[in-house]
């Protein structure tokens, strides 16, 4: 396996030096920080990430406020009591995508979060105490009692909310490829397993998060080419499958 201080020096070398890097880089939430963040936030977060899965993301974000009016503001307590003939209006409401499938995701997904808050106090108490070295874990979890959440969909809401994980985009599966780590699905449990146990060791290595561990790897590799001593090169934009931090969807340009 690659030393994480090797991926380091590419990576910075990509983008112009240590400090364009670092300037890149994203940190999440600490623990103390994340128990903060609310449940209504938390559906919010994982339903913004349904929404966008296979769909224009810019588009989502300009009808976002629509969303948080039609459920409203995410209230999860509200939401589970909504009855199906209310569920398949708001289905057909304007402001929203209308996809009753992903609509119906919102109170399956309110009434799974539910059951976290009675037993945890807050869906944000049960994300802080899940461990960064088994966050393939959570997202097993949140696809096996959640809605819609497998692939990278609970992964990119997890990084929206704060919750410290890496994320399998283009980039880094190329990485894990390209060093013949992983040959077969991305999504297997083989490949997982490398892959967690891979990230665990950078961070042992390194004491970054996986959250940066994840965009160096990112940085280390593919055409995102471009620091701040020049132009960027061939100035465009990343597709939605890059590395993306907390506050942006798309961080990076090629």
């Amino acid at each position: 396996m690659e030393s994480f201080d090797k991926i380091y020096h590419r990576a910075a070398e990509r983008k112009g030096g240590e400090q364009a890097l670092a300037y890149l880089l994203s940190q999440p939430l600490t623990n103390a920080e994340l128990v903060n963040v609310q449940d209504s936030d938390v559906l919010a977060e994982f339903t913004r990430a349904i929404f966008k899965s296979g769909f224009v993301w810019r588009i989502i974000e300009i009808k976002w406020a629509g969303f948080e009016e039609v459920f409203w503001g995410f209230d999860i307590d509200k939401l589970i009591l909504m009855p199906d003939d209310m569920l398949e209006r708001k289905a057909a409401d304007t402001k929203i995508i209308r996809n009753y499938t992903k609509v119906k995701t919102v109170r399956d997904n309110a009434q799974w979060l539910k059951e976290v808050c009675d037993e945890y106090g807050s869906v944000a108490n049960w994300l802080a105490q899940w461990p960064a070295d088994d966050v393939v874990g959570l997202w097993q979890y949140m696809k096996k009692h959640g809605s819609r959440l497998g692939g990278n969909t609970g992964p990119y809401a997890l990084r929206r909310l704060g919750k410290d994980t890496f994320i399998l985009s283009s980039d880094v599966e190329a990485y894990f490829r390209g060093h013949q780590l992983i040959d077969g699905g991305l999504m297997t449990k083989r490949s997982l397993t490398t892959i967690q146990n891979t990230f665990n060791q950078w961070r042992l290595e390194s004491g970054y998060s996986l959250q940066e561990l994840s965009q160096i790897v990112a940085y280390s590799v593919g055409d995102n080419r471009v620091g701040f001593s020049g132009e960027v090169q061939n100035n465009t934009e990343v597709d939605s499958s890059t590395e993306v931090n907390n506050s942006t969807e798309v961080e990076s340009v090629k």
